[in-house]
């Protein structure tokens, strides 16, 4: 008797390996934004388990001089999907990827347990775990084990648990690095162990999907390509003559490469088509999973990191500089826009507005996280003196930071800009913080102001804030996109994940 695969099983299984080398690629593009893996929340240099960098941080006091971004790699776009640093498009690809994985998933389990198929795969016996040692000392022997009409217990041991135990993890650890869930539920990340390890788990969980396809991959072979082939494409080679199974499974596998080539290409070719594309697909799906969820955080001053690394530099200008020798003195934050009441208030009145203090986590879009003490003024009290109109729904902060002169190299003129709605504008923990850990906030991490949205990834929260402005519609502000990431490094608004 030889195996009969119904049709369902063998269109999610050419899915499943579309989705998941998708999800591997872009998730290395991802990877190489931070390419180092730790095991602390912290990310104190040096202290990394994994390091697929060469470069190296610099002693203090020179280490001051580097930024997060000096720590990016470059990957080829051989192995990375698009590669050449490309964080955003890389995130959209993920998470599309994502999606269509998960739908697979959630059809295959579906049809799983609607047909007799499910006895094929799950175990019902603890006598699978002899037997399982028992073929892999065959294999290990080089003697090849065949049951006809079923897999022999170690195939179904391998199947069982990349279906029921090495993809829910992958989609746990995934969830542990959302700013939102760790900002909700902070119990959560902790049942990993923290972010980073939740993170350094995932890429392991990589690692295991990536040894599984090789060694399934090497059996396919020993088995005999064109009968192992036709099995899958097929469904039963008992009238399949000749090298067909081979043939439709490789034209299959050539849809794969061919699907990622041109994936590949649009992504360097066309950016901005991708950028929309992918995200009106996968950013109602994050906003209704991750854009509700309101900060709860509150770590102990134990948990406050020793060292919290930059992203991005301080203004260049010479007006900055002046306002830094006088310790802003002259500075003055401007609310405008859609509102009741504009304001213009000097930072020494700011201090003197009833002041929050939290220690959060900070979870960078490339990766890393450290916990922080701010200081600050609640968003909720800035809404309530200067009284938004209905229309506005959107607040707009305004950086002093011209990245034209900042950082040149970074991918675009003007300065640096970032948009929030109203519902996370309004939630408890958004702040505008001008201390950090005590103290007035380090110019490299943002002073004389920056916003904090707990909730969302780093760059959401804007350094070297202004102006904030209240407004209906950000399509006619800077390249239209909702902020300068998303004008040009192709980032999402949606930054729950």
């Amino acid at each position: 008797m030889m195996l009969d695969f119904p049709l369902w099983l063998r269109a999610t299984h050419f899915l499943n390996l579309l989705f998941i080398s998708l999800l591997v690629r872009s998730g290395l593009e991802i990877l190489s934004a931070h390419p180092k893996l730790y095991w602390n929340d912290d990310c104190t240099p040096g202290s990394e388990w994994l390091r697929l960098t060469r470069k190296r941080l610099p002693e203090a006091p020179y280490r001051e001089l580097w930024t997060s971004r000096d720590e990016e790699e470059s990957f080829s776009s051989w192995i990375a999907l698009p590669g050449r640093r490309n964080l955003g498009l890389g995130r959209h690809w993920h998470f599309l990827a994502d999606a269509g994985w998960l739908l697979t998933g959630l059809l295959y389990v579906t049809m799983l347990a609607a047909t007799p198929e499910w006895r094929r795969l799950i175990p019902t016996s603890w006598s699978i775990l002899p037997g399982a040692w028992h073929v892999l000392w065959s294999y290990l022997s080089l003697h090849l084990v065949v049951t006809p009409g079923r897999y022999n217990p170690l195939e179904q041991l391998a199947y069982f648990s990349v279906v029921f135990l090495l993809s829910p993890l992958a989609i746990a650890t995934g969830l542990a690095m959302s700013p939102a869930i760790a900002a909700r539920a902070p119990w959560y990340i902790r049942l990993f162990g923290g972010r980073q390890a939740a993170r350094s788990l995932h890429f392991l969980l990589l690692c295991a999907f990536l040894a599984f396809f090789v060694v399934h991959l090497a059996m396919v072979i020993a088995h005999g390509e064109i009968s192992e082939m036709a099995l899958i494409v097929l469904g039963d080679i008992r009238d399949v003559r000749g090298a067909l199974g081979l043939i439709v499974g490789l034209g299959g596998l050539a849809g794969v490469i061919v699907i990622h080539i041109v994936a590949t290409w649009s992504s360097l070719r066309y950016p901005r088509f991708v950028q929309h594309s992918t995200q009106a697909l996968t950013d109602p799906l994050r906003r209704a999973l991750f854009g509700s969820g309101r900060s709860v955080q509150q770590y102990a001053a134990s948990e406050i990191s020793a060292y919290f690394r930059v992203n991005g530099r301080p203004p260049a200008d010479a007006a900055y500089a002046a306002m830094t020798r006088e310790h802003f003195a002259s500075f003055v934050l401007h609310v405008d826009g859609l509102v009741e009441h504009p304001l213009h208030v000097s930072l020494a009145e700011l201090r003197r507005w009833p002041k929050q203090t939290q220690i959060t986590k900070h979870c960078c879009i490339q990766g890393w996280s450290a916990v922080a003490s701010w200081g600050g003024v609640s968003l909720g009290e800035i809404i309530r003196r200067c009284g938004p109109l209905s229309a506005a729904r959107y607040a707009v902060f305004y950086a002093l930071d011209d990245k034209s002169t900042s950082e040149p190299d970074s991918g675009g003129p003007g300065c640096y800009y970032g948009t929030i709605d109203m519902a996370l504008a309004s939630h408890a923990q958004t702040m505008l913080a001008y201390e950090m850990n005590g103290q007035p906030l380090p110019v490299a991490h943002g002073a004389p102001l920056r916003l904090r949205v707990e909730s969302q990834l780093g760059f959401t929260m804007v350094k070297y804030v202004c102006r904030i402005e209240f407004v209906n519609d950000y399509r006619e502000i800077g390249g239209g996109q909702g902020g300068w990431r998303e004008d040009h490094q192709f980032y999402s608004q949606e930054a729950g994940i």
